[in-house]
């Protein structure tokens, strides 16, 4: 079957799940889509995703079944207690994109093969903006074929895939790429905190952080102090973006891998206690660049008792 007329199932229609599949359907492809929300998927069949009225359903007459869910919990459950996988035709491709524990999405590749299906985990890095712009990167594991049979439905929906190796290896991608990115925005972030209190303006530091040793997405894509990148929530009251209470589940799953391999970040492990306190309380609906605010009224709070 040609890949500009495949039958899509997209499980998860929220604030990247949506336009994840309406990139799909702008592609040329017929998607059918399910989410428990009522709202996401009337704004998803107003982008062109048909409605079949259930999971299952919409599982039943793909050719691929996407899913993009909150927890590895969801996801496994979905699969197999709530019937998905026995749904779907022998041999459906699942492309999972939730970012979830790689213990759960091996899991999850291993119920969907028993169950006589193929399964790729393939989670995604660019956030809310990513989606709607069809920017994303995916980090994909499994088998080379279930790759490249996804790839061309990757590449609807973002600008690069790699496939990382085998099941599961997709989320360790993801989880080691967003401690990276945790760690480096409160790096920035203590730095322009820094340069405020020496007197140094924001555009000044970024004017040389950004061609210098310093540079990094955190600082040239999503500074998080307004002015100098136009486009960084910083300048939307911290809107997300990439909400920080995602930033600080990615946070923990690296944590839980960490400890459970005996591997010391000691950075990493700092960044989630740092984005759970945050996230829990005054970040629950912002940007995880908000994270600067936490670190500017701390520092004030510091310099008061002084």
């Amino acid at each position: 079957m040609s890949d500009a007329i495949r039958t899509i199932g997209f499980i998860g229609l929220g604030h990247m799940g949506g336009p994840m599949a309406a990139n799909l359907v702008k592609a040329g492809h017929r998607v059918l889509g399910h989410d428990i929300v009522p709202e996401l998927l009337a704004a998803a069949v107003d982008a062109g995703v048909e409605a079949p009225g259930s999971a299952t359903a919409t599982a039943a007459a793909a050719d691929v079944v996407i899913t993009m869910l909150p927890a590895g919990r969801q996801v496994l459950g979905l699969y197999a207690d709530e019937g998905l996988l026995a749904a779907a035709r022998p041999g459906t491709l699942f492309v999972d994109c939730s970012t979830i524990d790689v213990a759960d999405a091996r899991a999850a590749h291993a119920t969907a093969v028993a169950a006589g299906m193929r399964a790729l985990d393939a989670p995604v890095s660019g956030g809310v903006v990513g989606a709607e712009a069809a920017t994303l990167t995916f980090m994909a594991g499994g088998g080379a074929a279930e790759f490249a049979e996804a790839e061309p439905l990757l590449a609807a929906m973002g600008k690069k895939a790699v496939h990382c190796g085998g099941e599961g290896a997709g989320q360790a991608a993801k989880i080691c790429n967003n401690m990276i990115l945790g760690i480096s925005m409160i790096a920035v972030s203590e730095a322009f905190v820094l340069g405020e209190s020496l007197g140094l303006s924001h555009q000044a530091l970024f004017d040389v952080a950004s061609t210098a040793s310093g540079q990094c997405w955190a600082l040239t894509s999503n500074c998080p102090v307004p002015g100098p990148v136009p486009g960084s929530p910083a300048n939307r009251d911290y809107r997300p973006g990439f909400a920080a209470p995602l930033m600080a589940k990615d946070l923990g799953l690296a944590a839980r891998a960490a400890r459970a391999g005996g591997v010391q970040t000691e950075l990493g492990l700092r960044a989630a206690e740092l984005y759970a306190d945050f996230a829990a309380d005054s970040g629950a609906t912002e940007d995880f660049s908000g994270i600067i605010r936490v670190i500017r009224d701390a520092s004030q709070k510091g310099g008061d008792q002084a």
